[in-house]
């Protein structure tokens, strides 16, 4: 019966992973959408989101069956919870790569993104890949070394964020559909990262059993 229990858990952190998997691949495919205004690949994000919410749910469902039948506590309670939460997160993140995508498909055939722009949303797009790779390497081979390196590449795109506005602010005569695209364009960004964050504090604590994290509402 533990071995079987044991086999559960390990389930829920493959699932996990490849949930993770599903993620980087889309923002790397959103990121080219909306700088190329590329809609077949944009199409190809906002079809694909389906499985990453199937997987949400199947994972969902599975934890709490869990849950109803194993009675797991301590340590174990805490993995299923967290797997729970995490999972949230990381569907999250596959929304907000569904959405940059949209904004490629909303604006087709133009570009979103005005050229003044176009280097900051570059940086954004690369801190994107980043941390969706690490948070799939956190994931994939839990540890506390990727931990840091989201924190930071996180702190990258809340800069990159408030590039944005200050950017907004030294333009002028910029259409307010144009500053409505960029806003929100910035803003899935800059909630991609805390998502990814969102997960890494989470598995630091089950590795450590510490929580010094005062974690913000992740919409």
């Amino acid at each position: 019966m533990r071995e079987a229990f044991r086999n559960e858990l390990d389930h829920l952190a493959d699932q996990l992973v490849q949930m993770s998997e599903l993620v980087t691949q889309a923002i790397s495919l959103a990121n080219k959408a909306i700088l190329t205004a590329d809609i077949d690949l944009a199409e190809q994000v906002i079809d694909a989101d389906v499985a990453i919410d199937n997987l949400q749910t199947e994972l969902d469902q599975n934890a709490i069956d869990i849950l109803a039948t194993q009675a797991p506590v301590a340590g174990d309670l805490r993995v299923v919870v967290s797997a729970l939460r995490m999972s949230a997160s990381i569907e999250r993140m596959g929304d907000l790569a569904r959405h940059i995508a949209q904004q490629a498909r909303i604006r087709y055939p133009e570009q979103v993104i005005p050229g003044s722009f176009l280097g900051i949303f570059e940086g954004m797009a690369r801190s994107s890949e980043r941390i969706a790779n690490a948070t799939q390497q956190l994931l994939s081979h839990p540890g506390l070394s990727e931990v840091p390196n989201i924190a930071a590449i996180d702190e990258e795109l809340d800069n990159l964020h408030l590039a944005v506005f200050n950017k907004i602010a030294e333009e002028h005569g910029l259409k307010s559909s144009t500053i409505a695209d960029i806003t929100l364009l910035s803003r899935y960004y800059e909630r991609f990262g805390d998502h990814a964050e969102s997960i890494a504090q989470k598995v630091e604590f089950l590795l450590t059993g510490n929580w010094d994290h005062r974690e913000a509402q992740q919409p």
